[in-house]
């Protein structure tokens, strides 16, 4: 199947007093996508922090206290995800979750579900300052691709979409779409995402789908200001939008942005466009570097 419809969530961070409240917006948001004949959800980076206002603002107020806590709903959050997965027949990038590891530490993980149950997840793999200095999020080691109904999907996970071995390795290994959830909390970073994602796109003449928080939550440590525009991201080339942005959200309130994606067209710029950057990516380490001495 090389066709599917993509929805990326501009997703607003919640506020519940029990577990039934999030429930009922979560199966909401995947309803109205599928109304849509969405068949692939990808929400964002870190969405699921809303979950920590379930916990009082003594947890909702301190960053370690909060990773801990939400570790209590992890189960019933996966449940969930599998559960509205399986009933509307969709694929569901879920919100990424900080998942405590044997060790002790917490890596922020991106779980992808089908009407199967979990198809695999993607740890992102290059943190920030925030989550290494402040939150003391561990990074994640292994560069995935997850075998899907689609084809081959790889997880950029926000700042890892800044790095382009993680995209060519993941598209590489047989990936043309490239799923990239976010959080961030200023326009310019935002916009280094979406750079980031752009670059991916035009450099591997792939799909590319970033999906944000979106809103304010000021009772919220972590996630208290996000800002974004929920975008799908296209090559450059004969085919596709000049500017490579197919469709984008609007900059004032969350929702679905929603594209068909003919993942054939992928193969096809890669053989007839304008430019093979893909097929050329290896040209550039058979050049000579300049002269380092001074």
């Amino acid at each position: 199947m090389s066709k599917v419809k993509v929805a990326a969530a501009q997703y607003d961070i919640g506020f519940f007093k029990d577990w039934s409240q999030f429930t009922d917006k979560l199966t909401q948001w995947v309803a109205e996508a599928v109304e849509e004949k969405a068949k692939l959800l990808v929400f964002p980076e870190y969405g699921s922090m809303e979950l920590a206002s379930l916990f009082g603002e003594a947890v909702y107020k301190d960053l370690g206290k909060q990773l801990h806590s939400m570790q209590d709903v992890y189960a019933d959050w996966q449940d969930l995800h599998h559960q509205l997965s399986k009933q509307y027949d969709v694929m569901m990038l879920a919100s990424t979750f900080p998942v405590l590891q044997e060790d002790g530490t917490f890596r922020n993980r991106a779980n992808l579900y089908g009407p199967d149950g979990l198809i695999g997840f993607q740890d992102k793999l290059i943190m920030t300052r925030f989550e290494n200095e402040q939150w003391l999020i561990h990074p994640g080691q292994q560069i995935k691709v997850l075998d899907t109904d689609v084809g081959r999907i790889g997880i950029n996970i926000c700042y890892d979409s800044e790095f382009p071995m993680i995209a060519y390795q993941q598209v590489n290994a047989g990936a043309d779409l490239i799923l990239a959830p976010s959080c961030t909390d200023t326009q310019a970073g935002f916009h280094r995402v979406r750079i980031g994602c752009q670059a991916r796109a035009l450099e591997n003449q792939c799909y590319v789908v970033q999906s944000p928080t979106f809103g304010e939550a000021r009772w919220s440590e972590a996630v208290d200001v996000n800002t974004g525009r929920a975008s799908i991201y296209t090559p450059v080339d004969y085919g596709f939008p000049d500017n490579g942005i197919l469709i984008e959200g609007v900059a004032d309130k969350p929702g679905w942005v929603c594209a068909d994606l003919d993942l054939a067209e992928i193969a096809r710029v890669r053989q007839e466009g304008q430019v093979f950057n893909y097929r050329d990516w290896p040209l550039q380490h058979k050049l000579s570097g300049p002269d380092q001495t001074r």
